[in-house]
Order: C-alpha cells, then structure tokens, then sequence
C-alpha cells in the first residue's frame, strides 16, 4: 500500500486536518489509509470485519454510487469469465444489489456509521459528530455493523 505522509496538529480526539502550528504537538499521518484500514492496522477490527468493510467499499465504487460528473462509454462485451460476461451496467446494476443487500443485512441502525466510514472515508470522530452520538461510541456500533455484513458476504 502507498503511504503519503503528513505532519498534522494533535487535537484532543486524534490528529486535526491542519498542519501544526509552531509550539504546537504533532503526529505523522499516512494519507493514503483509509479510517477502516487505520483500525485495523490497530487491532480495533478483526480480519474478517475488515473484509467485509473491503468488500462493500468494492461493491460501492463497482455499482459507482459515488457522485459522478462524466459518463461511461464501454464497448458491449467484455471476454473472459464470470463475471466479466456480464455488460459493463450489468456488473454495476450487480454490485448495486449487491451494496443494497448488504447495507440492508447491517439494518437501520447502524448502516449510518458503516456508509459513512467505509464508503464515504470519514473517521470515526467525525461520523459520531455528524450523528450527534456519544464520543467513542461509533466503534462499538461500526463493529456490529460490519459483522452483519461478513454475515451477509459468507466471510465468517
């Protein structure tokens, strides 16, 4: 994995956006690791949580959920097997189905948390905020989440 280190302010929930101001703590960050790669890399999520988180962040950039500002033009068929028989919007439509089924498996509650952590990059910090949840609280709920999705994916 690419690393793009980075010099950032310490705040009292972990490093800040910011780079440091003179006098200030500071930690190296990697750039390039993802919130759910970070707490893995920590021992917060097991292997087979952190492939389950994998495998519905592939299921959302394949179904590009993701906002977009261009648009696909991909020859009719692909050769080879699988599912690469599939047209290019069919191999979207599926992993489409795929990333519905499984953020339904997680349930109301706590696919929150997981899109945002998994999909949309925040941390955990930030999600609890935007959720108005109690600090430290996201973990133990992103926890849950992901195992219900390994459930949903046949991971464990």
């Amino acid at each position: 994995m690419k690393q793009v280190l980075a010099e950032r302010e310490l705040g009292k929930e972990g490093p800040l956006r910011r780079a440091p101001r003179r006098g200030r703590r500071s930690v190296t960050v990697n750039l390039a690791e993802s919130p759910l790669g970070w707490l893995h890399a920590r021992g917060h999520l097991s292997d087979v949580q952190f492939a389950a988180g994998e495998a519905l962040r592939r299921d959302w950039e394949k179904a590009q959920l993701a906002p977009g500002v261009t648009m696909r033009w991909d020859p009719v068929r692909v050769q080879g097997g699988g599912e690469r028989l599939l047209h290019a919007s069919e191999r979207q439509i599926a992993a489409r189905q795929r990333f519905d089924g499984a953020i339904a498996a997680a349930g109301p509650g706590l696919s929150d948390v997981l899109w945002r952590v998994v999909c949309a990059g925040e941390t955990l910090p930030d999600a609890e905020r935007t959720l108005a949840w109690p600090v430290r609280s996201g973990k133990l709920v992103l926890r849950l989440a992901l195992d219900r999705v390994a459930g949903f994916y046949r991971l464990g």
